[in-house]
């Protein structure tokens, strides 16, 4: 699943809600996903064994077999920067989350506005929202 680390890049997940695909406080949205995603989480899905696939079960497990945690996530994330050669004390996985909104708005004027930009974040507050557009 190291193929799918740029899942917050295309999607707007923090990345605990990536290890426990569950938004802060366990509220639930529409998550867009990059096509090319589909067919990776597919493969995914179908590696796993048929008790995995419960909502009780983690999606994402670590090296050990454990549910992965987003501090795992991170290692995995600052191991890939360093194989691409990029410095890894330069990058953090919660700016993809901003680049996804800006992303988003910029993209797609016509068919997203603020309030469904504060719904895919899942953000209480629109203000929280408004901050993208000054970027």
């Amino acid at each position: 699943m190291r193929s799918c680390l740029n899942c917050s890049a295309t999607t707007d997940l923090r990345r605990s809600e990536l290890v426990s695909l569950h938004g802060s406080g366990k509220k639930e949205w529409i998550l867009p996903l990059h096509p090319h995603l589909i067919p990776l989480l597919a493969s995914y899905k179908a590696s796993l064994r048929s008790y995995q696939i419960y909502p009780s079960e983690p999606v994402f497990l670590n090296k050990n077999r454990k549910a992965l945690v987003p501090s795992g996530l991170h290692v995995i994330f600052k191991d890939v920067l360093k194989k691409a050669g990029l410095p890894p004390t330069r990058f953090t996985l919660h700016p993809l989350r901003h680049t996804f909104a800006t992303r988003m708005l910029q993209k797609n004027k016509e068919n997203v506005d603020l309030r469904t930009l504060q719904e895919l974040l899942g953000y209480e507050s629109i203000t929280s929202t408004q901050v993208y557009t000054q970027v």
